[in-house]
């Protein structure tokens, strides 16, 4: 398959494997050129191989340790400077699954640094280039343990939350500028993510909770078509993720209000 039409370039972080190496050929199919990173050389380029082979697309390997600031600086300076790129996808990140008390906390400022600290560089070069250009796309790759931390590790589950946070903001600042913002929250997904953090999806997970990378990623890019912000590729009524952030959203009014609630006597006390 091979177009000569384009959307531009798309750079995915964490592209070598698992959920980053089918957005590559998704995005390929799509009409972009692509900008492939990830710490292995070696699988970044079989990623792009077999891309180019099926699509005809460009697409470039950028070797990149994105737990090193000086890689995330940059990869950040090439979103920034490259007028080229118009959509970034997100995605690099790892996971843990042991019990807060039983981690590495050297391991744990790994993740820290991965899933936000370089997730926010990057996703802020993006967003910077692409509010001058009017145009471009961001997809954040979350997961549903942002809605519920009572799953794994609190750590892993706080970065997520701050992804759908982040994204959340994102999308209400970029508003009227032309940018596309989406967060995608997958569940239980077949990676090589969850091995590494010592979960054999096969094995260890109900074969029910398990979804595909292909799937997973096919029914984010349906939800982006469908105008989706959030997507739960998983969820099976949307409705359901409304009420909520309706019910988010009530809270509101209640949240910063100079005087403490009646129930705890406060302003009796006075």
């Amino acid at each position: 398959m091979s177009t000569h039409s384009t959307k531009g370039t798309a750079l995915i972080t964490g592209a070598s494997t698992g959920i980053g190496a089918v957005y590559a050929d998704r995005l390929a199919k799509r009409g972009y050129d692509l900008i492939l990173v990830a710490r292995s050389l070696d699988k970044l380029n079989e990623v792009a191989k077999r891309v180019q082979s099926a699509t005809g697309r460009k697409v470039e390997s950028v070797q990149a340790d994105l737990t090193v600031p000086a890689d995330v600086k940059r990869v950040a300076d090439r979103l920034a400077a490259d007028t080229s790129i118009t959509a970034l996808v997100n995605n690099a990140g790892i996971a843990a699954a042991n019990k807060l008390l039983e981690s590495d906390p050297n391991y744990l400022d790994q993740m820290i640094q991965l899933n936000i600290t370089a997730f926010t560089r990057v996703a802020i070069a993006a967003a910077s280039a692409f509010v001058a250009r009017s145009k471009g796309l961001i997809i954040n790759i979350g997961s549903v343990v942002a809605l519920a931390p009572e799953l794994l590790n609190g750590t892993y589950s706080g970065t997520k939350a701050y992804v759908q946070n982040f994204s959340t903001s994102l999308k209400n600042e970029l508003a009227g500028k032309g940018v596309t913002v989406q967060v995608v929250l997958p569940g239980a997904t077949a990676t090589p993510l969850w091995e590494k953090a010592g979960v054999n999806v096969h094995t260890d997970l109900p074969p029910e909770w398990v979804m595909t990378t292909e799937d997973m990623v096919d029914a984010s890019l349906a939800g982006l078509d469908q105008g989706e912000f959030a997507t739960i590729p998983a969820l099976p009524n949307s409705a359901d993720f409304e009420v909520y952030e309706k019910a988010r959203l009530a809270l509101a009014p209640g949240l910063s209000r100079k005087n403490p609630a009646d129930r705890y006597g406060i302003g009796a006390q006075k």
